[in-house]
């Protein structure tokens, strides 16, 4: 990989060093079981690119384009994505793990979480506005300072959002979750 400029290739079964990410562009790109676990992205851009059972454990992300951008099945444990580039960017999560991993003071307006595991995620100060947490197990999440106007959380569960800290005009829940918005209030909910 000496180009620093990838476009329609596949990749499978490959262990990436830094070498083979740091400032480069992939574009329209499909990624198989790759392992990006030691590397540290940086000045990296992904334009229409796939991701499918790719492990980026622990990775270091710094200053990362993501535009039309697929995970599906990664695993994604303690990943701190605050330093991604925010210009003209989405990136979209399906089964994905993503517990512990970090998404401080982000715009994720319209982004998307299907079926993934959140435990313990960190939120705060993002915009959610609009974004789909579909079947996602949401326990200990922060959701402080955020805006998660028409975020739809009707699938989801175990979350627990204190409403008076977030502005969440419209935002989609299930009756089965009311619960996790009146915790701090310590009711007693019975069906």
């Amino acid at each position: 990989m000496s180009s620093d400029y990838i476009i329609d290739q596949e990749f499978k079964d490959e262990f990436f060093l830094d070498a083979d990410i740091k400032y480069k562009e992939f574009e329209n790109c499909t990624f198989h079981y790759c392992d990006f676990t030691d590397c540290t992205f940086q000045t990296v851009t992904f334009v229409d690119c796939s991701f499918f059972d790719c492990n980026f454990k622990d990775t270091k992300i710094n200053y990362v384009s993501l535009r039309g951008v697929w995970f599906n099945r990664c695993n994604f444990t303690a990943v701190n994505f605050a330093m991604t580039d925010q210009v003209i960017f989405e990136f979209h999560f399906k089964d994905c793990l993503l517990d512990y991993a970090q998404f401080y003071a982000l715009k994720l307006k319209k982004m998307q979480f299907i079926n993934c595991s959140m435990i313990a995620v960190d939120f705060m100060g993002s915009d959610l506005t609009e974004v789909l947490f579909d079947n996602c197990n949401l326990r200990r999440t922060v959701f402080i300072d955020t805006i998660l106007n028409k975020a739809d959380f009707y699938t989801s569960y175990d979350y627990t959002i204190d409403l008076e800290k977030n502005k969440s005009k419209k935002a989609i829940f299930s009756s089965d979750g009311l619960k996790g918005l009146l915790e701090k209030y310590d009711l007693i909910i019975k069906n």
